[in-house]
């Protein structure tokens, strides 16, 4: 799964690790050891740092720093109103996402629910009688 799942990760890595931290605080080497124990054990340390950074900057987290036994105090990140916001909508998105998927993985290209319906991107749409979900 190598290369597929590193490419896939980039863009679901946010929202796991905003999930993570719906669970509890934790600092950066607490995340990567949770990562690692959740089974993805592909993720460099630098990877993890670089997105707090990042969800960090977008205001997703608040941040404590703690002291620490060994070393300088240690960046505690506990997700925020906003960081709860985004990870509603990544999970509305992961949805969508994965019930497309799975329709696409059963039946290819044959009985494709159709529903001319737009919607905006990452929003939840009603469901139509035909059971689809459909994004534009």
């Amino acid at each position: 799964m190598g290369r597929q799942m590193t490419e896939m990760l980039k863009g679901t890595l946010e929202g796991i690790v905003l999930a993570l931290l719906s669970g509890s605080p934790a600092y950066g080497y607490e995340i990567t050891t949770l990562l690692r124990a959740k089974g993805f054990s592909e993720i460099a340390e630098g990877t993890v740092y670089a997105l707090l950074i990042r969800i960090e900057q977008k205001s997703l987290v608040d941040v404590e720093k703690r002291a620490s036994e060994k070393g300088p105090p240690r960046k505690v990140y506990s997700l925020n109103a906003q960081g709860e916001k985004e990870l509603e909508e990544f999970w509305r998105t992961w949805s969508f996402l994965s019930e497309q998927l799975e329709l696409l993985r059963e039946r290819g290209n044959k009985k494709w629910p159709q529903d001319g319906s737009s919607r905006s991107q990452g929003r939840s749409s009603k469901r139509s009688g035909t059971g689809s979900t459909r994004r534009a």
